[in-house]
């Protein structure tokens, strides 16, 4: 079975308790689109539990894509408690961004690892994909964190870049592709924005899977592709 998860931000209690709920096997596979880090309280332990599996594919979100920019200047200058040991770094404006979008409890994570496990870590987010296309029978998902900015039907996937693939604000009203069987699944914005509700949307062919994991009054929501089942913590 296949499966999607998306914006688990740390929150490591609900991504265990769905594993056990889809009875997670090395048979099945995992995509999470995104925003595994930052605001709950632990994401490195999400991040180390995924690096452990092989059937688990992670794909980029902005919060990554945030951390990858700022870690390329501090990984190597982290205190235990999360701070940065070299004080010109503070003003590192990748890192100030991160700090603006609620990194501490992923930099308090980092700083508890020794070094090498510190790199391992970063090396693994790294190689997020920015988008990955999943065919089961006649119909094709098309997984990516927030949409597709700047969209052409002809443009190539490929084509896109990074900030084009995690930071927009695709429109459930607007429709990707004119094939009934071609979806596009997303997380970023949550569900609750559009309906007020912790559930997944289905709309226009779009499938929104961010359910506010780490809000208050909000799911961490997972579909199996297979057959659209929707599950959540």
């Amino acid at each position: 079975m296949i499966y999607v998860m998306s914006d688990i931000h740390g929150m490591y209690s609900k991504y265990k308790k769905m594993l056990e709920l889809i009875g997670f096997s090395d048979k099945d596979k995992l995509y999470i689109i995104g925003d595994v880090i930052d605001r709950g309280p632990e994401p490195i332990q999400i991040l180390q539990d995924m690096m452990q599996r092989r059937n688990v594919i992670p794909i980029l979100g902005n919060h990554e894509y945030m951390a990858l920019n700022a870690l390329w200047y501090i990984r190597d200058f982290i205190d235990s408690d999360g701070s940065v040991t070299d004080e010109s770094l503070e003003f590192n404006k990748h890192y100030r961004l991160w700090q603006m979008n609620a990194c501490r409890t992923t930099m308090e994570g980092l700083g508890r690892l020794a070094v090498k496990q510190r790199r391992e870590v970063v090396r693994y987010i790294w190689n997020f994909k920015w988008h990955k296309t999943v065919n089961i029978g006649d119909m094709k998902f098309i997984l990516v964190h927030a949409g597709f900015e700047n969209f052409s039907k002809d443009r190539p996937f490929n084509d896109y870049r990074p900030e084009e693939l995690v930071w927009c604000r695709h429109d459930p009203d607007e429709r990707y592709f004119e094939d009934e069987n071609t979806y596009v699944v997303s997380g970023h914005t949550p569900v609750q924005k559009f309906t007020g509700k912790p559930y997944i949307l289905h709309k226009n062919n779009n499938i929104f899977i961010d359910c506010g994991a780490c809000l208050k009054g909000g799911k961490l929501g997972c579909i199996r592709l297979d057959d659209l089942m929707e599950y959540y913590v």
